[in-house]
């Protein structure tokens, strides 16, 4: 499972990097709008995500110890 959230953490941070380049080329009002309404907001979700994948695979790792 904590493969998936370092996974989901590239992909996001790859993102991130593509919007950077795109920025170079595209900086008006709406684009800054795109930014603060959709990329800021997946990132804090992204990060919090990731945190919850990390939790959970500590949870099962202890549930597998418990069961064994």
């Amino acid at each position: 499972m904590n493969a998936n959230g370092s996974r989901l953490s590239g992909i996001t941070k790859e993102l991130w990097t593509q919007w950077l380049q795109t920025r170079e080329y595209w900086r008006d009002s709406k684009s800054e709008e795109f930014e603060h309404k959709y990329l800021e907001e997946l990132l804090a979700s992204v990060d919090k995500t990731v945190t919850v994948i990390e939790q959970l695979d500590k949870l099962i790792t202890k549930i597998k110890k418990d069961c064994e």
